[in-house]
């Protein structure tokens, strides 16, 4: 056992992946479900904005919009400042504000009190939505796109779009994982139409939507107690109680430290793609301690009572013997050869 899981781990190092202890091994075998984050994990998390649509003066808009967001620190807000900053706008000091999880922020610039985010948002604040800008955030979620409204004076004055780009392997690794009889599910904060775009984009078996940052254990929790033997990847702060409740916590390695610090599994460079990777050479490398305890106990039953009642010469079985432990290590040894899709 220690030799099968010294040679595994190593083979795992020289791909990318860290196994921190022996249990990983027996845990890759049982899981059937693999929940992946969205954003960071399937995709990069670098968003960019890419549409914006408004009744009010576009620089004051901009302006805004994109000095609360600064404020706010969520990738989203990031990309919405950026987007801002590279038209030339000259953002302002934001006052008082407030991260709304799962919803959006709200904020106070230059005595404008600005809030951003979700349409849900708008409808809790009693803000009506003009259809058109409506319109405009229906269809850029179609398209996979995360859109929010953003009102200022009293009414919704415009509409915003950012788009996450999606990791070129992330498909593969989509593939993989259902070539190994896991079903994939992917978990995102995004409203189900866009989820739901990626999803297709992807070939993810199932979606759930809508799920706040503290909310993702929860989802691993229900579906353990279905049954379910479940797998987490994911790479942010948020992540880390589902990575410790998942029955196996799959970290990217190029996430937050608390979420590599929750991972029984560390994928250092970050590829989605050696998702199934790890979990098939986990696989493999438990395969290979049951054969070599198959063969070690097997050896003995049947030499030592041939050996015992004197049919079997003392140094042939003293050779037999340091063979059987020399067969032992080649056996592990053939993860060497190990290689990813063969």
């Amino acid at each position: 056992t220690p030799t099968a899981i010294m040679v595994g781990s190593g083979r795992g190092a020289e791909l990318g992946i860290l196994f921190k202890n022996p249990e990983v091994f027996e845990r890759a075998q049982v899981i059937d479900t693999v929940l992946l984050d969205k954003t960071g994990t399937l995709t990069t998390g670098a968003m960019t904005l890419t549409d914006f649509i408004t009744e009010d003066d576009s620089d004051r808009f901009l302006r805004l919009v994109g000095s609360v967001e600064a404020a706010g620190g969520h990738p989203v807000g990031k990309a919405v400042a950026l987007g801002a900053e590279q038209r030339g706008i000259r953002l302002e000091p934001a006052i008082a504000v407030e991260t709304l999880p799962g919803l959006g922020v709200t904020g106070v610039v230059n005595g404008t009190e600005v809030l951003v985010g979700s349409l849900k948002l708008a409808a809790d604040r009693g803000l009506e939505v003009a259809s058109r800008l409506v319109e405009a955030i229906e269809d850029w979620e179609s398209s996979g796109r995360t859109a929010f409204i953003a009102a200022y004076d009293g009414s919704v004055r415009g509409a915003l779009a950012v788009a996450d780009t999606v990791r070129p392997t992330s498909a593969r690794a989509i593939a993989e994982l259902h070539r190994l009889k896991l079903e994939t599910v992917m978990v995102a904060g995004d409203n189900q139409v866009t989820a739901e775009a990626i999803a297709e984009e992807l070939g993810v078996s199932r979606v759930i939507a809508g799920v706040l940052p503290h909310e993702k254990a929860a989802e691993v929790s229900r579906l353990q107690a279905l049954g379910g033997r479940v797998g987490f990847v994911g790479d942010g702060i948020n992540d880390a109680p589902a990575l410790t409740q998942a029955d196996l916590g799959i970290a990217i390695g190029t996430g937050t430290e608390v979420a590599v610090e929750a991972g029984e599994v560390v994928l250092v460079g970050g590829d989605p793609s050696l998702v199934p990777v790890a979990v098939d050479l986990a696989r493999r490398t438990l395969g290979v301690i049951r054969q070599n305890l198959f063969w070690a106990f097997g050896y003995n039953v049947a030499a030592v009572p041939i050996a015992a009642i004197g049919l079997l010469d003392p140094m042939i079985a003293a050779g037999a013997m340091a063979f059987s432990s020399v067969s032992v290590v080649l056996n592990s040894l053939r993860l060497r050869r190990y290689r990813p899709g063969r």
